[in-house]
């Protein structure tokens, strides 16, 4: 095996592979990453059992041939080599790759003991890449970080016509993001599909500036296609929750805010909280005052200027919960759909104070019971 190819390109296509590898593999060959130099092409293939990314990028092929080498070993490899071109050479039981002056020699895992990777499904979709990237990680943030129910992890992709939609709940909040899409589907069929959401927004960024991405599903296994890239994940069994009724407020009051000024307040005032502290929110015609802490805790307010159509209302979240949401929505105002205290809250973003709210993303907060 030997091959030459430019360092950016080698650091490229072996970070991308690396973000498939475990923190603390099962098994020693996981934690390797596998190089195919064949026909002008190299593969860099990492792969954990749940998770798997080839990239694939042109290469002056010499000698064809396979490698197995320690991943992490290789991207910081690549990291301190300097830029130009780089020739890789098997030899015996060690890869030697040489560059400006610099040699290293990177000790070969058995390639035999290296597990198969997981074929890749039918696709029955594309859509835009960075648009997707964007769309799970506005979702990710309300998925479960416990394994306990490994479902409530996940992120729900529901494939119906021309919109894909992703949806995350932990049960205390639910997002729920709609994107446009092109299928290739028999306009009959219906996808529906949980995925790990951990794996799902790191599969994401791989193919995020290959204009188009393209989603693969079929026998348990979502697989994400980009111009040079691929990546395939385990999906989750059963099923998220439907949020239809949820999200289905009646005749709620709506109070709008600036999104960057509230985050940043949000953030000021949570200083003073505990653990599980809420945050109290009280909205009137024409401001917002944010409250923290009460009686001889410590305590924090910030008053902003907000609007309200109804009358005065008070909520109160999780401030961690509310962070997240607002980062997630990117817009340059938040409108609150409220109900009134200990009920459900919707937020979506808004282009402006007046504007109707962006249907296409919105985020559901628990208001908590006790407001102080």
């Amino acid at each position: 095996m030997r091959f030459q190819v430019e360092r950016g390109v080698l650091a490229e296509a072996v970070g991308r592979a690396a973000r498939a590898l475990p923190g603390r593999p099962a098994q020693p060959v996981l934690a390797g990453l596998r190089l195919t130099a064949a026909e002008g092409r190299l593969a860099v293939a990492g792969y954990d059992h749940e998770v798997s990314v080839r990239a694939s990028v042109q290469a002056d092929v010499v000698e064809p041939g396979e490698v197995l080498v320690a991943g992490r070993r290789l991207l910081d490899v690549c990291r301190v080599l300097p830029d130009g071109p780089l020739e890789c050479t098997l030899e015996g039981a060690r890869l030697a790759v040489t560059g400006g002056g610099t040699r290293f020699g990177l000790s070969a895992l058995p390639l035999d003991d290296y597990p198969a990777l997981p074929a890749v499904p039918v696709t029955v979709g594309e859509l835009d890449a960075a648009e997707f990237a964007a769309g799970v990680a506005q979702v990710a943030v309300a998925a479960d970080r416990d394994d306990t129910l490994p479902v409530l992890t996940g992120v729900r992709l529901e494939l119906d016509g021309d919109t894909l939609t992703l949806s995350a709940t932990d049960r205390y909040r639910f997002a729920v993001r709609t994107l446009p899409w092109r299928p290739l589907l028999p306009a009959s069929d219906r996808v529906d599909a949980v995925v790990s959401a951990r794996r799902l927004l790191e599969a994401a960024r791989v193919p995020a500036d290959s204009g188009t991405v393209r989603l693969a599903l079929g026998d348990g296994t979502l697989g994400l296609l980009g111009r040079d890239t691929t990546a395939t994940m385990r999906l989750l069994d059963g099923i998220l929750p439907g949020y239809a009724k949820l999200f289905a407020l009646p005749e709620p009051v709506l109070g709008v805010a600036e999104r960057s000024l509230l985050a940043e307040a949000v953030k000021r005032v949570a200083v003073v909280t505990e653990r599980h502290s809420p945050l109290r929110l009280a909205f009137t015609a024409e401001s917002l005052l944010l409250e923290a802490g009460a009686g001889d805790d410590d305590t924090a307010s910030v008053r902003l200027p907000a609007a309200l159509d109804g009358p005065a209302v008070t909520v109160a979240f999780n401030p961690g919960y509310l962070v997240d949401a607002l980062a997630a929505l990117d817009a340059p105002y938040v409108e609150f759909a409220l109900l009134g205290p200990g009920q459900r809250v919707l937020l979506a973003g808004r282009d402006s104070a007046e504007a109707t709210a962006d249907p296409g993303h919105r985020h559901l907060l628990m208001s908590l019971k006790s407001t102080g």
